[in-house]
């Protein structure tokens, strides 16, 4: 079974945030809720200012922290190494969360609409997948990817910074990439083996 994984190249990343709406497209979330961000940052003086990007989002990882902290077995594991979350099985105690040394769950409290009118048809028809009091997190778009498609954020990047792939297979182009680059994973000392992986 594949080992599904993720490469982003932090030079072509323009902080756009494409990934950011994308993502929120696709899985419906609710105000306040972000599976994928672009964190920013602003270095240097003016004439020589830089700002550099890097999108940050759940890193699957091979040894996931958040699945030893999780009480009910909400949490879990594919085969293919995606991690999931099962809302019936969730309590919303936060323990995921607190254990999860990347910051990328999130507790939804309440499902709101965006307007004060109501519920648009593409909210009504989208907040049936979720539910309130549990915790939710990037999926790497499992739905798709059991279609054959790419997570929403990888098809979506206008700058093609986004790579998806099998991690396990020498031969793929995330595992090129990981091998012919310089890349690194975030938190790497956290001893968690993520799936995310960035090149510079």
């Amino acid at each position: 079974m594949a080992r599904r994984g993720m490469v982003i190249d932090l030079k072509r990343c323009i902080g756009c945030h494409s990934c950011t709406i994308s993502c929120k497209a696709e899985n419906s979330t609710p105000p306040g809720v972000y599976w994928g961000r672009v964190l920013e940052k602003e270095e240097g003086k003016f004439p020589t200012v830089k700002r550099t990007f890097l999108p940050i989002l759940c890193n699957h990882c091979k040894d996931p922290a958040c699945l030893d902290a999780c009480p009910t077995g909400a949490t879990s594991q594919r085969p293919d190494g995606i991690v999931v979350v099962d809302y019936n099985a969730c309590m919303g105690c936060r323990a995921c969360i607190a254990a999860c040394p990347y910051n990328v769950r999130t507790f939804t409290k309440e499902i709101t609409g965006y307007y004060p009118t109501g519920l648009t048809p593409f909210e009504q028809r989208g907040y049936q997948k979720l539910q309130e009091g549990v915790v939710t997190k990037c999926t790497f778009c499992v739905e798709r990817v059991d279609r054959g498609l790419e997570p929403a954020c990888v098809q979506t990047c206008i700058a093609g910074a986004r790579y998806f792939g099998d991690l396990d297979d020498p031969n793929s182009e995330v595992s090129k990439l990981i091998r012919e680059r310089y890349s690194f994973n975030l938190l790497a000392e956290a001893g968690t083996n993520p799936s995310v992986y960035y090149i510079t």
